[in-house]
């Protein structure tokens, strides 16, 4: 049997999910899971590479424990954030996570050298403010010779990758999400990092997904036991989840529910109007340079949250039963509001906003659910309004893939809410995106419209009507 590795590691964990093809169909098997999440370190919230990379080992060598050798895996993770590495190869500073609040205030000076329209128009990628961009202007103000010494920036997936296999290469769609790549191009926009004032040689080339980085270096062969090809899917998570929205067709709008919850549609060309700008939709790389025009919404993040404010007692199926049951509970909340990417405790938080804008605060577990459940609904049918008006097209249904497919409750009212047909599932979307384009390396399949119905057969999809 021919299997395919996918390690998919979000921001609370990481999994080693295998993929083989057999009789026509995409068969899935994890085998290894592993937690993840920030640390707080010299004041700021970081990721422990460490800890990662260790972890991808013990993945590895599960595969030839249980007798299934990989011939080729993948990596994806989440968007934006990155390493430098001084000329030993050895990290500068600390690997600072996207939730931590070093780049506020960044935007102004940014804005000094290149104005946001001007911004937008030049790489379509959506003004939030821990983007790389914001990130790095950070370092440029608050500790520059970490700048001067770089010799290398990689993105999180690219630094485990080198670690893995000794090459360096920069991956398109995850390298879209620094605000620093060209919609033109796309490549690096050398230009713009020279009027940032960031160093243009740090920057490597930039690599389509379906490429080989290379094979592991010889004394990881040793170590696990076998040798395998690193490919680059889309390393992108989201890039990876919307190569399997199951359907061939262009007439969807799709979500890619998680952490974040991810809007928009597929598109061959980019939409970077004035219009869509003002709007803060973004236009982010995916598989054959196909564009992803969406806007981010803070997703499940928040019911996450609260979940752990409650010990983990109840499952997120639980609190699916329980918001249900408080479905007539009345108040909403701006999901997107800055105040809830990094909360102390989310419970409160909302509460706290409820109380500003003079709300019922909820006093059971279910209408605390149900606030937040159909806070993003009401989001998810505003955010499809606003895609029809810019794109001047209609849609008849949507597509919810990846962990939040399995809402039940929220599907239910995105169907409700939008006046549209929802299709939910499949739930795996990142670690099947991440497999099929490995598949597509190896020629498995010949296009994606190809993976995409195998996908839609391999996969249980579930139908929500309004």
């Amino acid at each position: 049997m021919e299997y395919y590795l996918a390690i998919d590691i979000g921001a609370s964990s990481g999994r080693h999910i295998l993929g083989h093809y057999k009789d026509g169909n995409i068969h899935l098997e994890e085998i290894y899971r592993f937690e993840n999440g920030v640390e707080k370190r010299n004041n700021h919230l970081c990721w422990d590479l460490n800890k990662l990379y260790k972890e991808i080992i013990n993945g590895l060598k599960k595969c030839k424990e249980i007798g299934k050798v990989p011939k080729y895996m993948g990596i994806d993770t989440w968007g934006v954030d990155f390493v430098l590495l001084d000329k030993e190869d050895v990290i500068l500073g600390d690997s600072v996570s996207y939730r931590d609040s070093r780049t506020a205030g960044m935007n102004q000076f940014v804005q000094e050298k290149i104005s946001n329209t001007d911004l937008y128009k030049r790489t379509g990628i959506q003004m939030q403010p821990f983007n790389t961009i914001y990130q790095l202007m950070a370092i440029k103000k608050n500790n520059a010779t970490i700048l001067e010494k770089a010799e290398s920036f990689l993105m999180i997936p690219d630094y485990l990758n080198f670690l893995l296999t000794g090459y360096k290469c920069n991956e398109y769609t995850n390298a879209t999400t620094t605000q620093l790549v060209s919609i033109e191009t796309k490549q690096w926009d050398y230009e713009l990092l020279d009027r940032l004032g960031f160093k243009k040689n740090i920057f490597k080339d930039l690599s389509k997904p379906g490429s080989i980085v290379g094979d592991l270096k010889p004394e990881l062969e040793s170590l696990i036991g076998f040798n395998l090809k690193v490919v680059l899917p889309a390393t992108h998570d989201t890039g990876s989840a919307v190569m399997s929205i199951p359907v061939t067709h262009s007439d969807f709008l799709y979500i890619s529910s998680g952490t974040w919850s991810l809007m928009g549609i597929e598109s061959i060309t980019p939409i970077h109007t004035v219009e869509s700008f003002y709007k803060n939709f973004t236009n982010e790389g995916g598989y054959g340079y196909r564009y992803r025009f969406l806007k981010n919404i803070m997703g499940l993040w928040m019911i996450q949250n609260v979940r752990h404010d409650l010990n983990d007692t109840y499952s997120f199926s639980e609190l699916c039963d329980l918001a249900k049951d408080a479905d007539d509970f009345p108040s909403r909340i701006d999901v997107n509001d800055p105040c809830f990417l990094a909360p102390e405790n989310m419970t409160k938080e909302i509460k706290r906003y409820l109380v500003r804008t003079n709300q019922k605060i909820p006093e059971t577990v279910g209408e605390l659910a149900a606030c937040i459940y159909q806070s993003l609904a009401k989001c998810y049918a505003d955010i499809a309004r606003e895609i029809e008006y810019l794109t001047g097209k209609k849609y008849s249904v949507i597509y919810i893939v990846g962990g939040g497919s399995n809402a039940n409750y929220l599907n239910e009212l995105t169907a409700k809410t939008t006046g549209k047909k929802v299709y939910a599932g499949p739930s795996e979307a990142t670690a099947i995106g991440n497999i099929a384009a490995q598949m597509l390396q190896s020629q498995v399949f010949s296009s994606i419209d190809e993976a995409r119905v195998c996908i839609n057969q391999s996969f249980h999809i579930t139908e929500y009507n309004f």
